[in-house]
């Protein structure tokens, strides 16, 4: 097990994966999904991000880096980890750290995100991961607790709207608010540049998923292209 020291070291300026596919895709399974974050793990990621139980434990097996583990589950608009039990598994699956919805929306068992995060800190040895639409969901998770502020829902919370690349200014307010959880850049970065001006906005890592994870959006990137006049 890793402490968070470690984790915090070996993510600080570097690279997360997310290897996840969707229901219904070929790629749909634990196996492929913990080789894929093992591919990445040799191309140099610093950790992998998966979701899913059995693709969390398949990957524990798989690679040697930290893993940031979730389970998207539900109809309601908390589907990231909506529950404590949902985290709680999570953690027992082998998941270093523990993403979670960590938006001021209403948790599916009632609880609220200070609670969900004591209880998890409490009886088991995870981290966790606050994914944040907002500057006042960094505020708020970083009060309740959090190890790590995520950008992940920045424009699908309703809170921001939805930028094309990267949510650059939701970044800088979050940095210049001084917050102590580390500071995680996710969502719709797909090229390298796109990487590098995460980091220059402030964050201190960043995942990258779609667009390294996800053949079938990256073919669909290239098909537009092709049928563009």
């Amino acid at each position: 097990m890793f402490t968070k020291q470690e984790i915090c070291e070996a993510l600080r300026g570097h690279l997360i994966v997310s290897a996840q596919a969707y229901p219904g895709e070929a790629m749909r399974d634990p196996r492929t999904m913990a080789q894929v974050a093992a591919s990445a793990v040799r191309g140099g990621a610093a950790a992998v991000r998966i979701q899913g139980l059995d693709d969390i434990q398949a990957t524990r097996s798989a690679v040697e880096t930290p893993i940031i583990g979730l389970w998207k589950d539900g109809t309601s608009d908390v589907v990231i980890t909506p529950t404590y039990q949902h985290a709680h598994a999570v953690a027992l699956a082998g998941a270093h750290v523990v993403a979670l919805d960590g938006t001021s929306r209403q948790r599916p068992d009632g609880l609220t995100l200070a609670q969900t995060i004591h209880r998890l800190h409490e009886e088991t040895d995870a981290l966790v991961m606050a994914d944040c639409g907002s500057l006042e969901d960094a505020r708020s998770a970083a009060k309740a607790g959090a190890d790590f502020i995520g950008t992940t829902l920045a424009g699908y919370s309703g809170e921001r709207p939805k930028t094309t690349g990267p949510d650059l200014e939701l970044l800088q307010q979050i940095r210049e608010a001084g917050l102590p959880p580390m500071l995680v850049a996710e969502g719709r970065i797909h090229t390298p540049s796109d990487a590098a001006a995460v980091l220059a906005a402030g964050a201190e890592a960043v995942v990258v998923g779609t667009a390294i994870t996800h053949p079938a959006t990256i073919t669909s990137w290239f098909v537009d292209a092709c049928e563009t006049p």
